[in-house]
């Protein structure tokens, strides 16, 4: 039987980030019963599509998941398991924010099969919480960590963000530090990306606040594989960190360009060679459920070149790289062919290396991934 993931997005927010861009919304939980009454029938519109399939990872992002009532994700879950066939050792994750967890909550996605939980700290000092919107201390932290251990998670992720406004490296190391006192198996660790259309890009704009230099960046980066790494943790993947047998699964699935269905408003799919997406605004998800229509808004068929560029920038965001095997195997050519002058000029450059059984980024490919990943879309 075929293997693919689900993605379940939940778009409610408490209050939204400053430094947020992803399809969410503050002020909007008057919406949360229509809308999962909405996600259960957009369910069922897959049955018939997916009956082939059995569902290896699923994924409730956001936005806050952890909004909702630990009997709404179990009614979730419960639908997804009626019309869906699910692995026995599916890898079932749900995002949450601190401040918005206690344990009952806890207990019950523990029942209704949720098995990792990721959590979005982003940092451990107060004052760099507000600063990024956040609602939660570091307090409301730890007290969620103990309560989510209670109630029975063991496979655990924390975000970390650096390059903050306002903070300095000593504060991004007390933040690795405290995180992994605390024995946490996998860790996320992003650079603010400042986006369009949010605050923070208005404030940087107008030097409200003010970003450590790339320089900076960098040298925390770098301090972070390296703590990370004499602590046991594997750096698989670009920005994340796993103890031995805590890699996420379902983000494999991404950087693998494996396919995936997106459940929920705003969310993406990729899927029979298209990829498609829900529309964004809650309200008009709703509408057109109710009057069971699909909720998609765009699709764009992926052509060969596209399934190859994609496979071989999103493969190179693991530290294993690209299985030359596997490529071989998918597209009937080897990307020693496809890619020779860019595989040449990136190892003259020291950005690219190989081996017998994988393309990879060097360090300095891996600080430099972005002018890589360009030359690997093909016109």
């Amino acid at each position: 039987m075929n293997l693919i993931s689900l993605y379940i997005h939940i778009p409610f927010c408490e209050k939204k980030c400053y430094y947020c861009d992803f399809s969410s919304y503050g002020g909007k939980k008057h919406l949360i019963e229509d809308y999962i009454k909405s996600l259960k029938k957009e369910i069922t519109l897959y049955k018939s599509v997916l009956e082939d399939y059995k569902i290896s990872t699923i994924f409730f992002g956001g936005g806050t998941p952890s909004i909702l009532s630990g009997s709404q994700i179990a009614e979730i879950m419960e639908t997804v398991g009626k019309y869906f066939s699910i692995e026995a050792d599916a890898e079932v994750s749900i995002e949450a924010n601190p401040g918005t967890l206690t344990y009952d909550k806890l207990k019950t996605y523990y029942e209704s099969g949720i098995n990792r939980l990721s959590i979005g700290l982003q940092a451990c000092q107060n004052n760099l919480l507000r600063t990024l919107g956040r609602i939660h201390s570091f307090e409301n932290y730890i007290k969620n960590l103990e309560e989510a251990r209670n109630a029975g998670f063991s496979n655990i992720n924390t975000d970390l963000m650096f390059s903050l406004p306002g903070q300095k490296k000593s504060d991004w190391q007390e933040s690795l530090e405290k995180i992994v006192s605390l024995e946490i198996p996998h860790i996320s660790a992003y650079s603010l990306i400042v986006e369009e259309e949010t605050p923070f890009y208005d404030w940087v704009k107008n030097r409200k606040i003010l970003l450590p230099d790339e320089e900076v960046e960098l040298k925390m980066y770098h301090y972070t594989i390296e703590y990370l790494e004499k602590n046991g943790y594997n750096h698989y993947e670009i920005s994340n960190f796993a103890k031995p047998g805590f890699k996420c699964k379902h983000n494999l699935i991404y950087w693998q360009n494996k396919p995936y269905i997106g459940l929920g408003s705003g969310a993406h799919s990729y899927f029979n060679k298209k990829r498609f997406s829900n529309v964004n605004q809650i309200e008009e998800y709703i509408s057109l459920l109710k009057e069971s229509k699909v909720p998609i808004e765009n699709e764009t068929d992926v052509s060969i070149k596209d399934e190859i560029s994609e496979t071989m920038f999103l493969g190179l965001r693991m530290m294993e790289g690209v299985s030359i095997e596997e490529f071989t195997k998918r597209f009937n050519i080897s990307p020693f062919e496809i890619y020779k002058s860019q595989i040449d000029k990136f190892k003259e450059q020291n950005l690219l290396y190989w081996d017998e059984k994988h393309i990879k980024l060097t360090q300095k490919g891996i600080d430099l991934s972005n002018i890589v990943f360009q030359e690997m879309l093909l016109d």
